[in-house]
């Protein structure tokens, strides 16, 4: 009897011994190196994971002051900046029609002046062709200047006389020095429009770098990296990992 049962506990300690030899086996033969291993996790598949050029808010400024809207196309919102386009093309064409109309209209008054009033006009300022419109002639200014001793004002007579005929010629002068007048001061308005618009123009661009810029870092602040792990006594699996930076 007692034979029989040491035969038994041989056989059972001769298959346990065998198992756990293949098991030995098995692993040997499925064994990584743990620097191949190493290698393997290294190799991560990154997504969206390109740099982008952060656009320069003085270069926008620049570029709205050379053409207001030129700086929100550069920081990708034309959109907004196409206003300001349009608005100073709107503006220059005042300033271009202005200026035509007020040089025509000088052009018109020194050519009344000389044939109506007499006027010599060489070396003559603005202060001179806005005093005949409002004087007869150089006698009735110079009066008035000596009678309120302001002599240093009045006119050489023999360089600076005129005399209008009558008084609805000097109305038609006047009439045509205003119009003149009054275009180059609604040119001196344009131009202030001009500026303010690229003011304008240069701020919303900074603030539409700032967005870009931003919008553009956001996107890339997800990371998501693919890898594959390895374990000589666990099965190969798939590693996902995300990450969002604030």
């Amino acid at each position: 009897m007692k034979i029989v049962s040491l035969i038994i506990l041989f056989l059972i300690y001769s298959t346990i011994t065998a198992q756990n030899n293949k098991q030995l086996l098995e692993l040997k033969n499925t064994y990584v190196p743990k620097s191949n291993n190493q290698n393997l996790l290294s190799e991560n598949l990154d997504i969206d994971t390109q740099t982008f050029e952060k656009k320069s808010k003085g270069l926008a400024v620049l570029y709205s002051i050379l053409l207001p809207g030129m700086g929100e196309l550069y920081a990708d919102n034309y959109s907004s900046g196409q206003y300001f386009t349009i608005a100073d093309g709107v503006i220059w064409g005042f300033v271009t029609g202005y200026s035509i109309y007020g040089n025509n209209k000088e052009d018109d008054y020194r050519s009344y002046a000389q044939t109506f009033g007499g006027v010599n006009l060489d070396d003559k300022d603005s202060k001179y062709f806005s005093d005949i419109s409002a004087y007869q002639n150089i006698e009735q200014f110079n009066t008035e200047k000596e009678l309120n001793r302001q002599f240093d004002e009045t006119y050489d007579l023999t360089t600076h006389s005129w005399n209008w005929e009558t008084a609805d010629q000097r109305k038609e002068y006047r009439s045509m020095w205003t119009d003149s007048e009054g275009a180059f001061n609604n040119v001196r308005f344009a131009v202030g429009a001009l500026i303010v618009n690229r003011v304008i123009s240069a701020i919303n661009a900074v603030r539409s770098v700032s967005a870009y810029n931003k919008r553009e870092e956001n996107k890339l602040s997800w990371d998501i990296n693919f890898g594959t792990k390895l374990n000589p006594n666990l099965p190969s699996g798939i590693v996902m990992n995300f990450r969002k930076s604030f």
